[in-house]
């Protein structure tokens, strides 16, 4: 086996250092002109560039373990991978007339295949999957017609009427609701449809209806999975996942856990409701719910072993790398009175000699105990408590896992490894994002030069640009913006993890980042900020790009397909985290020029020649287009947002 690599850090060699010594003389010391070997001057410069040659040599073979050291001289030690997250949703087999528990730590993992390694999430809080039942139903119009009381559609259903859900001409703001037996946070609730309804006018696919549910802040959105009713046209099911802080409340003295359908604008290509959607019989019931989950496993007590009453003492954990979670990690060490809780520091700089301290260094997965240093005067200092001979270590919880691997797509995780009665399968129905590989030797390098130059100050648009960075993880895009003028402030432009969607349209609600993510950017940079400089963190704007094309495709070629090539080949190009030439995300500000769309569709191998190529400007929300354009502007502090690109091909 041939030997590994050496790093080459001074490339220098014994010829190089004499003739930069000789370039010196010549610009220091013009009196002196003799540069031959035979010089006693020149004899003591090869002499120093022999030494100098050894040295960086020496300096060539330093190994890995050395680069840690002197990166812990710095401060700087290896960051540990971050853990993927997703929600999982878990399907019961059928409703139960109780409630079904997913305790905390149920593991969903990937199908195994050859050669690939099963990637496996683990829930973060126990799931109670509701069992609910239809108590009320009601109905009132518009709330601009003033106050109303709400009809009591119930009776009417019970006797086989058929009542109408709405006004005879449905409004903007009519209201359709369905009081459920107890809430179900989490949940998925079906509302079933087993009779004749007549809703005149609509298109099934896109009906101007929302459906709400009743929480502690008033009414929240819930998210559709399907309507087969097509916006109670025809009988079907209709299922949706309820958002949490599901509470029962009080409507017009009528106690209940509230859903509701409030009728909406019409989109403009869409037509309305001319006639109410009439229905004879309504059910309720709970399919399953929703819990959050990460990519990583829970290892609970881990003992570590026993203290030989020295100081500096390291203990390795029984798996790694440790995770960063918000909760500290806490040592136990055994005592007469029981367990005693030791505290996490980064350092041990401010322990002193009875401060329960310890460091955990995460990548490695090791416990340090603090050291004791000896002084100048010959006396000893201690850094921290030393636990007695014979007692014993464990750490109480920590995470441990996490990786780029778990950034899966929808739909990847259904193997469920931890049986639960009652549940028959459990998935994701949107990708993983958010994991990243622990960092290596080379990256911490960097980091430590940028450490270095910056200073861990927040001074120029790149010293803000690298703290944000380091705060937000390795998946996450941020640049920033100067102020236009003195009273303005600094804007940190966040786009969030979109690496777990696969190709086409991202959703809209993807590219917005959560609270967490942006809070703790902004603590980060708070502490490393010039006095008196104000600070904005937010997500960018998006400005919505439509495109429309017409192609030829070359003889004998599928069409079909080179229009499925070419909707990917936009989508890519226009991506804001993975497009433009580089790929390395869209460039803010840049604008989107017809040029772009050939240059998207050029490496196409099926596509013969582009006869038509439009721009349209984009409503990113609504998706109402503006007149086609020649190009589409994009202000310094927005990225281009694709809004349902057209492809079409003739043969």
């Amino acid at each position: 086996m041939p030997p590994l690599p050496a790093p080459n850090l001074d490339d220098r060699r014994f010829q190089d250092f004499v003739d930069d010594a000789k370039r010196l003389i010549q610009r220091r010391i013009p009196a002196w002109t003799d540069h031959n070997v035979h010089d006693p001057g020149v004899t003591l410069i090869e002499a120093v560039a022999t030494v100098a040659d050894q040295l960086s040599y020496r300096l060539n073979q330093v190994p890995e373990r050395h680069y840690r050291k002197f990166l812990d001289l710095l401060g700087i030690t290896l960051r540990p991978p971050a853990a993927a997250r997703t929600d999982l949703t878990f399907r019961l087999s059928a409703p139960r007339p109780e409630p079904v528990r997913v305790p905390a730590g149920t593991q969903v993992a990937t199908r195994r295949l050859p050669g690939e390694e099963q990637v496996s999430f683990s829930t973060l809080a126990d799931l109670e999957i509701a069992a609910v039942s239809l108590t009320e139903v009601r109905a009132a119009p518009s709330v601009a017609d003033g106050p109303s009381e709400l009809a009591d559609l119930g009776p009417a259903i019970a006797r086989g009427e058929r009542v109408t859900c709405f006004s005879d001409v449905p409004r903007p703001g009519d209201r359709f609701y369905a009081g459920l037996s107890a809430p179900a946070p989490h949940c998925i609730v079906l509302l079933r449809t087993d009779s004749e309804i007549e809703g005149i006018g609509v298109d099934p696919r896109h009906p101007p209806l929302r459906w709400e549910a009743f929480t502690g802040s008033g009414w929240t959105g819930c998210e559709v999975e399907e309507d087969s009713t097509g916006g109670l046209n025809r009988p079907g099911d209709i299922l949706l996942h309820l958002p949490p802080g599901h509470v029962p409340s009080l409507i017009n003295g009528i106690r209940a856990a509230w859903v509701r359908a409030v009728v909406t604008e019409s989109a403009p290509d869409y037509p309305a409701y001319s006639h109410s959607p009439v229905l004879s019989r309504l059910s309720a019931a709970c399919l399953g719910g929703t819990v959050a989950a990460i990519h990583a496993d829970r290892v609970r007590g881990d003992v570590l072993g026993e203290a030989d009453g020295s100081a500096g003492q390291c203990f390795p954990l029984a798996r790694k790398p440790v995770l960063d979670t918000a909760d500290a990690p806490v040592l136990e060490v055994s005592s007469d009175d029981g367990w005693q809780e030791w505290l996490s520091v980064p350092d041990f700089a401010g322990s002193g000699r009875d401060d329960p301290h310890f460091r955990l260094d995460k990548a490695a997965g090791v416990i340090e105990l603090g050291p004791t240093v000896r002084l100048a005067d010959g006396s000893m200092r201690s850094h921290g408590r030393v636990p007695p001979e014979g007692t014993t270590l464990r750490l109480r919880e920590y995470w441990t896992g996490g990786g780029s691997a778990g950034n899966v797509g929808a739909g990847v995780l259904c193997v469920l490894r931890t049986p639960i009665p009652y549940v028959k399968s459990a998935g994701n129905r949107r990708p993983a994002g958010g994991g990243r590989d622990g960092e290596t030797i080379d990256e911490a390098k960097l980091r430590a030069g940028r450490a270095l130059r910056t200073g861990d100050r927040a001074v120029t648009a790149e010293d803000y640009e690298v703290i944000a960075g380091e705060a937000a993880g390795a998946a996450v895009r941020v640049h920033c913006v100067p102020p236009a003028a003195p009273a303005d402030p600094v804007r940190v432009l966040v786009l969030p993890d979109v690496v777990g969607y696969g190709p086409g349209r991202l959703p809209f609600a993807a590219l917005t980042p959560d609270k967490d993510l942006l809070g703790r950017i902004a603590a980060a940079l708070d502490q490393r900020r010039m006095v008196g400089m104000r600070i904005v963190v937010e997500p960018p704007r998006y400005r919505g790009v439509t495109v429309a094309v017409r192609l030829r495709a070359r003889r004998d070629r599928d069409c079909d397909r080179l229009a499925a090539d070419a909707l990917a080949a936009l989508y890519r190009w226009l991506h804001p985290r993975d497009g433009g030439s580089a790929g390395s995300g869209w460039p803010f500000g840049r604008p989107v020029t017809l040029g772009d769309v050939h240059g998207a569709l050029a490496g196409l191998s099926d596509l013969d020649y582009v006869e038509d190529a439009r721009l349209y400007p984009a409503d990113p929300v609504t998706g109402a287009r503006a007149e086609a354009a020649q190009h589409v502007e994009v202000a310094a502090d927005e990225l281009p947002f694709s809004f349902d690109h057209q492809v079409q091909v003739r043969p």
